[in-house]
């Protein structure tokens, strides 16, 4: 029992905690995040108003098929440097 004790009590932060991720790593974050959503957004619509006829050039446009999904993964990939960026050394 004593050496649970001792086990919580070494998880408990001390004085001052140094974070995983600094401001810049999460304003990274944040981009990603916008650049994925709008990769989604341009990705959406194409819905016709006749259900009965296909319109080909608005459902297989360049925006949809081309322009979109790469917004995505380049939103992706910006995430995978935010999170893998080391953060800043502070002088304290």
């Amino acid at each position: 029992m004593a050496t649970t004790d001792k086990k919580a009590k070494d998880l408990t932060p001390k004085g001052n905690q140094v974070f995983l991720f600094d401001k810049s790593n999460y304003m990274w974050m944040l981009l990603g995040v916008g650049i994925i959503l709008l990769g989604f957004v341009l990705m959406a619509g194409g819905k016709s108003p006749d259900p009965h006829k296909f319109n080909y050039d608005e459902i297989y446009s360049a925006r949809r098929i081309t322009i979109a999904p790469l917004m995505i993964l380049i939103g992706f990939a910006i995430e995978v440097y935010a999170i893998m960026k080391k953060p800043a050394e502070s002088a304290s």
